[in-house]
């Protein structure tokens, strides 16, 4: 593992270019269970009751029953290591930008700035019918929480049946086709459109980076480098390495000024 990881730091020191692509497996330290998994909320309610858009319409009462469950789970998540260590190397310039299929905020709450949001953001609430819209801990005592004209309010998440923001999908097939690296991280990639994007940066060369607990689809087909095991522990080792070549590059660069 030493070695891929080293392999992984030169990668990412030695592209201009690096976004990454995170799913459910990145937020499961933080205490949010993957929706699909056996103790996610998929389990409880069957999204085709709970999470479209037409129910949501029909009866916005009974799908807040589930949606009040996710903000329970949500708002007692906190970013791991895993999120402190993209902000982190963000800050450095070696990550360029996150493209996100979550809904927990984590990535911005561990220090990231520049998030592309597939799914939307449980931080927020807006009236379908009027178009105003809260922040989420402006609403948290109601059940359901109601605009000022009395129509119940909806998430700012993305429910089956509703489009991805236009915008998000450009950048980030943007940002894939001009990637020198992409980092794949909790994700095994397989819900459209996001499960696109591994395989539009490889086609333009990009390498790509797979941090997760098992192996995915992307691990034999585009995959250079797999990094198996929990994003937290080997996030934060990746940035340790990579911290360690910068350090060495800088003293190289000193001695080469200074002889």
């Amino acid at each position: 593992m030493d070695k891929l990881i080293e392999k992984a730091a030169d990668i990412i020191v030695n592209s201009t270019l690096t976004p990454a692509l995170t799913g459910a497996g990145i937020s499961v330290e933080s205490g949010i269970p993957d929706f699909r998994s056996a103790q996610g909320l998929w389990s409880k309610f069957d999204p085709a009751e709970y999470a479209t858009i037409t129910a949501f319409k029909s009866n916005p009462e009974k799908v807040w029953e589930m949606l009040r469950e996710m903000d329970k789970i949500v708002n007692k998540a906190r970013p791991n290591n895993a999120h402190f260590g993209m902000g982190e190397l963000e800050k450095m310039g070696y990550l360029n930008c996150i493209i996100t299929q979550n809904v927990d905020n984590l990535h911005q709450a561990g220090g990231s700035k520049n998030v592309i949001e597939y799914h939307g953001n449980t931080n927020s609430l807006t009236c379908l019918w009027c178009g105003k819209k809260y922040k989420i801990e402006e609403k948290r005592g109601e059940f359901p929480p109601r605009c000022d004209c009395k129509k119940i309010l909806k998430p700012d998440v993305i429910f089956f049946g509703e489009a991805i923001p236009q915008d998000a999908k450009v950048r980030s097939f943007q940002l894939a086709s001009s990637a020198q690296a992409l980092m794949v991280v909790g994700t095994s990639a397989v819900v459209s459109p996001a499960n696109t994007i591994p395989a539009i940066a490889k086609q333009n060369g990009a390498k790509i980076i797979e941090i997760n607990k098992e192996r995915t689809h992307l691990t034999d087909s585009v995959t250079d480098l797999f990094l198996e095991g929990g994003a937290s522990a080997i996030m934060s080792t990746l940035v340790e390495a990579v911290k360690k070549k910068v350090r060495g590059i800088s003293s190289a660069t000193v001695y080469n000024m200074q002889h």
